[in-house]
């Protein structure tokens, strides 16, 4: 299977998947790429050295969307490497129902809540400051609709009494390393 990774930051997730790939965790899955929204993205820079074409595409916009221009350039980036899989791995832009329905079936997203709870931006944080006792991250389908895609996999992170919110974010952010990992072999 041939996938392209989408980051808008550090990269840790990226990080996970490329060292599955390497370590032979994921089999013949082979990660043609990391495309980025953000020319500044540690992500760029872990692909880079693990050999992997990174490449940064201008949104166009700011904000959450990209422009028409920057959906039609992706689309056409995407289409020319030919994927089996686009995973969101903390890229943190709306895509365009446009991109989705070229690519429909073969995107999938690391959303950091238990789905549909917590749809959007700074998901753990909302979860902590309303007292959940649990949260933890989904794997989805991209859908037209914002996190919302049918479920592939979840993992649960409980929320400790002594939990800030810097170690309840570290916990989630572990178990997305190795659920994103768990739905890629799943899906190849």
């Amino acid at each position: 299977m041939k996938l392209i990774i989408f980051a808008s930051g550090r990269g840790s997730n990226a990080q996970a998947i490329i060292r599955a790939t390497q370590n032979g965790r994921l089999g013949n899955v082979r990660v043609l790429s990391l495309v980025s929204d953000n020319p500044d993205a540690p992500a760029l820079k872990i692909a880079s050295d693990a050999g992997i074409e990174a490449v940064y595409m201008d949104p166009m916009r700011k904000g959450a969307r990209l422009s028409q221009e920057a959906a039609d350039n992706y689309i056409k980036y995407v289409k020319s490497k030919s994927p089996d899989l686009i995973v969101l791995a903390g890229f943190m832009r709306i895509l365009p129902e446009n991109f989705v329905e070229a690519f429909d079936g073969k995107i999938i997203n690391l959303h950091p809540s238990l789905l549909p709870a917590y749809k959007g931006k700074d998901a753990i944080k909302r979860a902590f400051e309303a007292g959940e006792k649990v949260c933890g991250c989904t794997i989805h389908y991209v859908s037209a609709e914002l996190d919302s895609g049918e479920i592939i996999m979840q993992s649960s992170v409980p929320i400790e009494k002594s939990d800030t919110l810097e170690s309840l974010e570290e916990r989630v952010h572990a178990a997305e390393h190795e659920l994103i990992v768990k739905a890629i072999q799943k899906l190849s």
